[in-house]
């Protein structure tokens, strides 16, 4: 059967970087799926008379947009949210390795999962990249967990053997066995797909990144993805781990690691050889704004990986993020970049595009999902104003669709994400 959802309808098919009018919105718009696809999108009379014998569902309260995709994001961290005053080793240490030691117990990893994968889905985000646990039945429970609510999830099982927690290390050889059947067991299952994802070079050998470049080279299509240029501490100590390494990129791309399916995370403080490395592999950079301020490692230069053609998406980073709204995430950004002596002036249309067709493209999936391009999959959002509420009055009395927009990314919290339609399936929010 043929579905329309009726209302204000926003996304960004271009890239607002590169060219204007990016943003196209139909204030009284109509959307046409079916068995999952996008088949129409348009003003709703004339979608209407393309199916005429379509269910209508009126979603004229509040705005519809592409699910939002998150390019970094910690399932084992969710309890970890708001643990203040730390920089990123002392964070890890104190606050975050402790509990995801704690997901060796399949119970426990059981209910974290299942309590990730609904808070991404309640805060409308419908594609992630997941940074798994160190344990491979946990990381098996998180692709359980995604499959059984339909979210599409790359995700894989975090490998360090070395400066961690002693009961978050693994060998080689463990690693690679270890991989290898849950890379059997989910990848291509669905909408699941495996990454394999080194902590960061700081807690991986030598011996560990070349587990990764094997089983690269067994599985082409897997996906890469780690940390990358966070903070300067960790910086100054992977160098010395790595005394050969040109730069920190450096001890990935000798493993042959740095390529268009990699995504790295942060980059706060990248060197011009990484940024030039980065655009010639085509690998990309997950941007975390909450959590590059919340754990004060800095701002994301921007404009230089844009100087450079560098692709990047953004990144909740829970639980060193303040939370798993992307829309929150497009307001960092936007406040970091006001704030910065080089930043760029980001609008509403930039905000949006990277909350969800930069996201899917920086994970290769610019053609499946990001906007609501006809053959997409219908993976749909309905944002309501909390009644009462600032943003309410927002959208009863504003009118230019940009002007809605940035309203909705600063009055983030005030909105509610009512209803998501998953490849057109209605997906239980309780």
């Amino acid at each position: 059967m043929t579905v329309i959802l009726r209302g204000l309808i926003v996304h960004t098919p271009k890239n607002p970087f590169q060219e204007a009018q990016a943003l196209q919105a139909f204030s009284d718009g109509g959307l046409a799926f079916r068995a999952g696809q996008i088949l129409a999108l348009g003003s709703f009379f004339e979608v209407l008379a393309q199916f005429p014998e379509a269910q209508v569902h009126d979603c004229r309260e509040g705005v519809l947009l592409p699910g939002l995709v998150d390019t970094h994001v910690h399932y084992p961290q969710t309890r970890v949210i708001g643990a203040m005053g730390y920089s990123l080793l002392d964070w890890l240490e104190q606050r975050t390795l402790p509990l995801e030691a704690r997901l060796s117990d399949n119970r426990l990893a059981r209910e974290l999962a299942r309590e990730f994968v609904r808070l991404l889905l309640r805060n409308g985000t419908t594609t992630a990249l997941v940074f798994g646990s160190h344990f491979q039945g946990a990381t098996a429970n998180l692709f359980g967990a995604a499959e059984d609510l339909g979210l599409r999830v790359i995700a894989g099982q975090v490998c360090s053997d070395r400066m961690l927690r002693p009961e978050l290390h693994t060998t080689p050889e463990k690693s690679y066995a270890e991989q290898k059947m849950l890379i059997q067991r989910f990848h291509g299952r669905g909408k699941l797909r495996y990454s394999l994802m080194p902590r960061f070079s700081l807690s991986a050998s030598e011996a560990l990144l070349e587990v990764c470049q094997t089983l690269l080279q067994e599985h082409p299509d897997l996906h890469f993805t780690t940390h990358i240029n966070e903070n300067l501490e960790e910086i100054r100590t992977v160098a010395e781990l790595f005394p050969w390494a040109q730069n920190y990129l450096h001890t990935y791309d000798r493993f042959g690691l740095v390529s268009e399916r990699s995504v790295f995370a942060h980059n706060v403080h990248p060197s011009e050889s990484e940024l030039l490395r980065l655009a010639e592999a085509r690998a990309a950079i997950a941007h975390c704004p909450s959590s590059n301020a919340f754990i004060g490692s800095g701002i994301f230069p921007m404009k230089r990986h844009l100087g450079h053609g560098v692709r990047f998406g953004l990144g909740s980073d829970v639980g060193g993020g303040t939370g798993f709204s992307l829309l929150k995430e497009g307001l960092m950004a936007y406040l970091a970049q006001r704030y910065a002596p080089d930043g760029l002036r980001l609008t509403p249309a930039h905000l949006l595009y990277l909350a969800t067709l930069a996201g899917a493209e920086v994970l290769g999936l610019g053609e499946v999902v990001g906007s609501f391009s006809p053959g997409k999959a219908a993976d749909v959002i309905w944002l309501k104003p909390q009644p009462g509420s600032t943003l309410e009055v927002h959208f009863r009395h504003l009118e230019a669709v940009e002007d809605l927009l940035g309203s909705l990314f600063t009055l983030h919290g005030e909105a509610r994400v009512h209803k998501v339609w998953l490849e057109g399936r209605e997906a239980p929010l309780d």
